[in-house]
């Protein structure tokens, strides 16, 4: 009891402790409890408010906006508390610039992962899914654009001169970006690629005399398994390049064929042989027929010229049609005594 008697408050407050008299530790102390209340507050109450008038509107947005603040770790705002906090006290030119760059370095880790959420979220709004090797590579560009400032920043609060560096990296950038120039064409037709969209993961491509499934698309090459079964590794750079027919697209297969017959198959016969191939066509299963006409008179043949549709884009049910439509004119011909052409040359020796 006698201490407390003797306790002069305002002797106290004028004390220092740590080079800080200790009322602005004390001030600072309950600045930073009153920070942490607001921040709890602000997390527990204010936020689902908002979020409960943001599920009652129409847009999504607004629903993502809130999804991603309520997502900013509970570490981050320890931090930003702390930073404030720090604010209040006298603690010198060198310590307030470490603060600061200590500060600076967190929220870069928070920014990253907000511009990440806010990515996928416009890929899957306008994209209609999550492309995850487009969302890699954009995020790996984020990174990089956003490092790179948050360093710029932190060097500049622990005094050193980035005028003279960010100089010297224009310089250093250029002669990467020249001796890079492969790999960066690479990457910006990835993009190209991502955006544009002329061929997907799943998707059959022809590329030249290549063809195959493509299997995935990376930064710098595409993927694609072919038809024999091995991995063929193509330049993005390439790909844009190229003419690509991507059978993904179709709809249905056109298939046209010709038929010759023998030089003395009967008028009779040639007439009513687009009627026997059209219904062959017609009663085949996923076939369409388009059109059958006697075309030309060959040098051991007379030449039929047939077209159809297959209604698939699917290879093998494209060879099942035209196998079994294949045997059927075959089994037909065979029965109408139709005889197949085969080359034949006849030659008359005058005496």
């Amino acid at each position: 009891m006698e201490f407390w008697k003797n306790f002069d408050f305002r002797e106290f407050l004028q004390k220092d402790f740590f080079a800080q008299p200790a009322g602005k530790i004390i001030f600072a102390a309950v600045f930073f409890l009153l920070i942490l209340i607001a921040i709890k507050i602000f997390r527990r109450v204010i936020l689902q408010k908002f979020k409960n008038l943001a599920a009652k509107t129409k847009t999504d947005i607004d629903d993502e906006i809130v999804r991603i603040v309520e997502n900013i770790s509970g570490f981050f705002w320890a931090i930003f508390a702390i930073f404030l906090t720090m604010k209040t006290l006298a603690l010198g030119a060198k310590i307030e610039k470490i603060t600061n760059a200590i500060f600076i370095f967190f929220a870069i880790f928070e920014i990253i992962n907000i511009a990440k959420k806010i990515l996928e979220f416009l890929f899957e709004k306008f994209f209609g899914k999550k492309d995850e090797t487009a969302i890699s590579a954009i995020k790996l560009i984020l990174k990089i654009g956003i490092w790179t400032i948050g360093a710029l920043l932190i060097l500049s609060n622990l005094g050193v001169n980035i005028s003279a560096l960010a100089t010297s990296m224009g310089i250093g950038g250029i002669a990467i970006a020249l001796a890079a120039q492969n790999i960066l064409s690479d990457l910006f037709a990835s993009f190209t690629i991502y955006f544009d969209k002329p061929f997907k993961v799943g998707d059959y491509i022809v590329i030249g005399t290549d063809r195959g499934i493509v299997k995935r698309i990376g930064l710098k090459t595409t993927r694609i398994e072919t038809i024999i079964g091995d991995e063929l590794v193509v330049s993005n750079k390439e790909l844009t390049e190229s003419r690509v027919q991507n059978f993904k697209k179709m709809k249905r297969r056109r298939w046209d064929f010709s038929l010759g017959v023998a030089y003395h198959t009967p008028p009779e016969k040639l007439k009513r042989i687009p009627e026997i191939v059209k219904k062959i066509i017609d009663d085949a299963e996923n076939a369409q027929f388009f059109r059958a006409h006697f075309f030309e008179f060959g040098e051991s043949n007379l030449i039929f010229k047939i077209s159809f549709f297959v209604e698939s884009r699917e290879y093998e049910i494209f060879l099942d049609t035209l196998h079994e439509i294949n045997l059927q004119i075959a089994e037909i011909f065979d029965r109408e005594k139709i005889e197949f052409a085969f080359p034949t040359r006849t030659i008359f020796v005058h005496k």
